[in-house]
């Protein structure tokens, strides 16, 4: 699955737990009629993705939705949802289109009336 949207937070990497875990958030908010804010959580290894991003950039994050159930002392069954990603691409790679030079007017060719009839049809068949 995929979403997208321009990042409004990229929160710092935060470590849990003796063994290191990492996790690091990021929220962007999608560009539709009614534009939601997603935290998606980026963990472990997968932190480090999120350097090369700031604030403002139009993205797209390749997730995975996780689920959880927990039980409470009381008996009490809980379920919670995370959406995880595992990839991230900026959107902007299109701007970059820009820097192509433009054709020129079709005034700028000379044109070809010196060709002979018999180059014409040069047709092999």
């Amino acid at each position: 699955m995929e979403v997208q949207g321009k990042i409004k937070l990229i929160d710092e990497t935060k470590t849990y737990g003796n063994n290191g875990f990492r996790k690091r958030e990021v929220v962007i908010t999608t560009e539709e009629q009614y534009p939601q804010h997603i935290m998606v959580e980026f963990v472990q290894d997968k932190c480090d993705l999120l350097n090369s991003y700031s604030e403002g950039q139009d993205v797209k994050i390749s997730i995975n939705l996780r689920g959880r159930e927990w039980t409470n002392a009381q008996g009490e069954t809980k379920y919670f949802n995370s959406i995880q990603g595992w990839r991230i691409e900026s959107l902007q790679t299109e701007a970059g289109a820009d820097n192509i030079p433009p054709v020129p007017p079709m005034e700028a060719f000379e044109p070809a009336d010196n060709l002979n009839e018999e180059d014409h049809d040069d047709l092999p068949f």
